[in-house]
């Protein structure tokens, strides 16, 4: 079974974060909410509080298949200026392994330096932080094991592509029918 690490920081876009665990959760992928502070309980860019798996400190990076990073602000700025983010990011582009990111957070990948080369969006207006990406407009992006996409009106097709990646074409399109996802 795949094992995948959502990162979700203060000031995260919850509804990009939370129907990329549930997505996953109801396709059968593993996916861990994993607290970049010291706190299992993250408070949204709208005072949403909910509470993480995990906290970076505990992070077993050997354990995971794939990280997603949901966007939102400040949440973004947070992951962006975490070393241990970047780490992870840089670690599991290079081996080949899943990094996907939504809304803004794809400009975390661009400062990691993981989209040289590669096509990748993102929320409209932030594309001078996909630095080295070919930017593209499309609701999502998948280039190799890079995933990217706008935003919480495309979170929906963003989980499918994540469940694509680990389970195929067939279990993503069932999954999506399930909660009556229409493209």
């Amino acid at each position: 079974m795949s094992k995948v690490a959502i990162m979700i920081a203060d000031g995260c876009e919850e509804c990009e974060a939370l129907t990329q665990v549930d997505l996953l959760r109801r396709a059968g992928i593993d996916i861990d909410m994993v607290s970049i502070s010291d706190s299992r309980q993250v408070t949204s860019a709208r005072n949403i509080t909910f509470i993480c798996d995990r906290v970076m400190k505990d992070f077993d990076e050997d354990a995971y298949d794939g990280v997603i990073l949901p966007g939102g602000m400040p949440g973004t700025k947070h992951l962006r200026d975490d070393s241990g983010v970047i780490s992870v990011v840089k670690k599991y582009a290079a081996a080949g392994k899943l990094v996907a990111a939504i809304c803004a957070a794809p400009t975390v990948l661009g400062f990691a330096g993981v989209l040289k080369g590669k096509n990748a969006t993102c929320y409209p207006g932030m594309e001078d932080g996909l630095t080295g990406a070919h930017k593209k407009t499309d609701e999502v992006v998948r280039d190799g094991n890079i995933i990217t996409s706008r935003g919480l009106g495309t979170a929906l097709p963003f989980g499918g592509a994540i469940i694509e990646y680990f389970l195929g074409k067939e279990k993503a399109k069932q999954i999506l029918d399930s909660v009556v996802y229409k493209a």
